[in-house]
């Protein structure tokens, strides 16, 4: 429905406006409020006039209009289920215990196969 331009456009005005808002970054906000008003000191999120915190938060704004990406919205985007959980500490790509995971589920085949012959929204899965 939008021609190429225009769509790129958009996309460029997203990207270049947004920021992450996780626990971190509600911690902060929380933290600036109470540097304002040190009166504010133990008092919740409703209270400090916040939103409530409630998952990690892609935010940005196109003309004015706020604009929020959840991982819901890449799930529904892509036709997957938003659920699995997150491996941390996994820093070597060629001995990863989920390469052959990763393989099975990208290439039927447990040796690692080219980019270029993924589908694409195999590729888009393999990126995220």
């Amino acid at each position: 429905m939008l021609n190429a331009p225009t769509y790129v456009n958009l996309v460029r005005h997203f990207w270049v406006r947004s920021e992450i808002y996780d626990r971190k970054a509600a911690k902060s906000e929380e933290q600036e409020k109470i540097l304002i008003d040190p009166t504010l000191e133990g008092k919740t999120r409703k209270e400090l006039g916040l939103k409530p915190f409630t998952r990690t938060e892609i935010r940005s704004s196109i003309m004015g209009i706020p604009i929020t990406i959840t991982e819901e919205v890449i799930a529904r985007t892509i036709r997957r289920i938003a659920e699995g959980y997150f491996k941390e500490g996994l820093d070597n790509n060629k001995t990863s215990l989920w390469n052959d995971v990763v393989n099975l589920t990208m290439f039927n085949n447990k040796k690692k196969g080219k980019y270029c012959d993924l589908k694409m929204d195999q590729k888009l899965l393999l990126k995220i």
